[in-house]
Parts: structure tokens; sequence; C-alpha cells
């Protein structure tokens, strides 16, 4: 807390700089504070005075703000804010006869520090569609449920940061730019500083050795493969950042642009990485109904009813876990109608994960061993020789929400499978070497920090819960 001192009568008075969520605060009654925020609206009283809602980013809610006449700005300023004007208060928290609030402030001083005119503050209404906001990104933050979102999305980072840092892990940063596809999916954004006009070539092909890396390279997918190289020197790391897909998808579940994190273990075999998984989830979601309680109340309320219900559900069960093949054979025998067949060896659509965790089960499920047809040529491969050491949690209401495996720690396997997939040893000859030196079981998994967050708050599109949406066509505000 910030304080500042002033003389008042002969007496040494403390002023606190103090949040609203502070504020709103029983315990701050009878305390001096300084606000600073952003108005929401004034109503003026017949009596002399106005009431004014004030919010600054810190709680759902506002605090109401008494502005008596006697103030020396009253009618050249403060009977004039309207929505979106920013001030600073100073004044006497005091405990609130309105039904509803706790506290309220009688302030001694307003000062103004940034108008906004109301015939052209786009945020003038109560309620705008998400699709408007999208095109305000700039301003959507100001309102309730981007404010709600925000908050749960930092209480998201900060419990994924506290729960590896307390179970051991390091924090590593892998590179943005890469040379390496690590699904080997092909859908990359490339990086380059060649002249698009006058591209240099050698026959018909781009000649890269004149671009700035000297070879074909792109904003990376994922920063699993050099995660994998610091587990097997470190033991146990996570990466947390931006990774990039140039997918050509306009759904509300696919971004262009989002952000993952990815723990990568040595020495963890398949039922140790279901296990960290499984405490991640609930940590996570046991932190968030914790920290945004408040938040969670309105998502409850006024986006998906419900919403807060899953989140415990899934932060107090015990995850159901069984392998792909008998998913299969229990979505064969289910009667329900899918828009999708079920096959084995191919993957399964949400509308089957769904089914598993909201009609069979009822409660998240982990599948294993899935068909080494459909995965990448790093999960490890089984005995069977038709699976591989795959896993998916799927959760209610979205399906999957966290996928790893197992890697493939042998040398021999693992260049039979990157020749399936016809991929280029030469270009992973690093990622060759940590088999050929010291190798060892390890495993690991991804998360999308969107995906977790779009669960938590029951926001139906994925645009809405990152500040900057990057999608196909639009790479501005």
């Amino acid at each position: 807390m910030e304080y500042a001192k002033f003389a008042m009568g002969g007496n040494i008075i403390a002023m606190q700089t103090m949040t609203v969520a502070r504020a709103r605060q029983s315990a701050s009654a009878g305390q001096s504070a300084r606000l600073q925020g952003w108005i929401r609206t004034r109503r003026d009283s017949k009596g002399g005075f106005s009431f004014l809602e004030l919010n600054d980013g810190t709680s759902l809610d506002n605090v109401q703000i008494i502005a008596d006449a006697q103030l020396p700005n009253y009618e050249s300023e403060i009977k004039h804010l309207t929505a979106g004007c920013s001030v600073t208060v100073e004044g006497d928290v005091k405990e609130s006869p309105a039904k509803g609030q706790e506290t309220e402030v009688q302030a001694s001083s307003i000062v103004v520090h940034g108008w906004a005119d109301p015939e052209t503050y786009p945020l003038q209404k109560k309620r705008h569609s998400f699709e408007f906001l999208r095109t305000l990104a700039h301003l959507r933050p100001r309102t309730n449920t981007f404010g709600a979102v925000a908050r749960v999305r930092n209480a998201v980072c900060r419990s994924i940061h506290q729960f590896f840092q307390e179970e051991g892990f390091l924090y590593i940063h892998p590179p943005i730019i890469t040379a390496s596809d690590c699904e080997g999916a092909g859908e990359m954004f490339k990086v380059t500083t060649l002249d698009l006009a006058r591209v240099p070539k050698t026959g018909s092909a781009v000649d890269f050795t004149q671009d700035f890396f000297d070879r074909p390279s792109y904003l990376t997918v994922s920063g699993q493969l050099e995660a994998e190289i610091f587990a097997c020197a470190l033991g146990k790391v996570y990466t947390f950042g931006p990774t990039f897909r140039a997918e050509n998808s306009n759904t509300s579940r696919h971004l262009a642009e989002f952000w993952m994190v990815e723990p990568e273990m040595a020495f963890f075999e398949l039922n140790d990485n279901m296990d960290l998984a499984e405490r991640f989830l609930k940590r996570i979601f046991s932190d968030v109904l914790s920290a945004c309680s408040d938040d969670m109340q309105f998502f409850d309320k006024r986006i998906e009813k419900g919403v807060v219900a899953t989140l415990e559900g899934v932060a107090n069960s015990q995850f159901e876990r069984l392998p792909y093949t008998e998913a299969v054979d229990i979505l064969k025998g289910s009667g329900a109608s899918f828009e999708y067949p079920v096959e084995w060896g191919h993957d399964l659509q949400a509308e089957h994960e769904r089914y598993l965790t909201e009609q069979h089960f009822k409660k998240p499920v982990i599948l294993f061993d899935y068909p080494r047809s459909i995965k990448p040529f790093y999960m490890r491969v089984n005995d069977d020789g038709r699976t591989v050491r795959a896993m998916d949690i799927l959760v209610p209401k979205v399906g999957e929400i966290v996928g790893g495996s197992q890697r493939e720690e042998r040398l021999d396997v693992l260049s039979e499978r990157m020749a399936e997939q016809q991929l280029d040893p030469d270009a992973y000859w690093w990622y060759l070497d940590l088999r050929r030196y010291g190798t060892v079981p390890h495993s690991g998994f991804g998360l999308g920090l969107e995906r977790v967050v779009q669960f938590a708050t029951g926001m139906a599109n994925i645009r809405d819960v990152i500040p900057f949406p990057r999608v196909p066509g639009n790479a501005d505000f």
C-alpha cells in the first residue's frame, strides 16, 4: 500500500492508496483512502450531492462515491462526469446503509484526469454483444465480462507457475522462431526477410541461403522438443509462452496465436504423466474458484449456468482412466446417435468425448494408448506395435483439454517413426542425439491457456478469452 501524509488541524492524517476491491471490504471502514479509476455511472440527488460508481479493474463490483455539492469543482466538473471518465478520489471509507454494499466513500476531493465524450464513447450502454466488443479490443477490458475474464486468466497463469515451482520444475524459454515442425502438420507461419517482390531463386526453388536464417524458418507451434532437451539434463522443466498455427479456421475454438504450458519430465512414464496432469488441473480450478469467487459467480449467473459446479466437480473428482480401445467399444455400444461415426483408428470428435464425460462417466476421463497411425512421431510405441503411450484428458462441456504422452526414447524406434511420417532426420539430428547420449524414459503434456480459461468461464468463443485474438483476416485490434 502507498501512503501520503498531510496535516489537518495539527494532526498527521495517513491517506492510503487503496483498490476498489479493498475499499469494498468492511474492514476498511474508518480509513482515509485514495481511489483511482474510471466512472461507470453518475446519479445526482435533489439533496445536493451525487452518487458516483467507480471501478478500477480490481473487482467485478464498483464502489459508491458520495460527492457533496460543497466540493469546489462539484458544479464545474463532478456534475458532468459520465461513463469512462478517469478520476482520483480522496475521502473516508464508511459503512454503507445501502443494501448490497458493505462500504461507501465520502469524497473530500475529486480530481478529473480524463473526460469521455458521452456522444462518442462507445460503451455507454450496459450490454453489448461480444461480436461488437471484438471490434473494440482497446476498450472491452472496461466491461464487466472482459474485466472478469482478465482476472480469471491472471489467476490461471499464477496458479500454473505456482504449481510447477512448488513441484520443483524449472521454467525455461524455448525459441519463438524455429526450423523444426513439432507436430509434422506443416501449418506454420513462415519467417523471412526476403523481398517478396524479388524472391531469390535457384532454378524454380527459393534460395533460402540468402534469407536471414539461411534456411526455411517458422513461428513455433510448440516448445515441446526444446523442453525435452532441458528435461534430459535438468529433470523437470516447463515452458509457458505463445505458440502459432497457420490453420485457416474461423471456428469458435481456434486461434492463430495462443499460449501453451508444456511440462517435460525425465524418468516419468505414462502413469506418472497422468498423475501429474490430473493434479495440475485440479489445482488450477481450485485456485480459480478461491481467488475469483465473485467473478465466477458472475459467469455462473450471466454466461453459463452451472459453470461453478462444473469446476468444483473437476477439482473434487477422481478422473476415470481407460484405454482408447475401451472408449471406442463404449461409444459403439452406447446406442447414441453421433454426427461422426466411431471407428477404431480414427480421432474421437468432441461429441464422442463429451458423451464419455457428461453421460457415461459423468466426470473427467483420461484416455490413453491411442492408435500409432493418428499420433505424432515422438510418442512411445507400445509393445503391441499398434498403439502409442499417448493420453488425453477430457472434461465435460469441452472434451479434450490436455494432450500428452510418454516420449519415444529408443533411437531405432524413433528413427522408424520419423521415416513413417516422412520427416527428414537431418532436420532433427539434435533430437536424435538425445537418444544417442544418455537416453531416459520421459514424458510431458500440453495445456492451452485459452482453452482452460474458456472452460473455466463458460465463454462460448475462444476469441473472448485472449486480450487480442489473432484469427484469419485479423492481425489488428
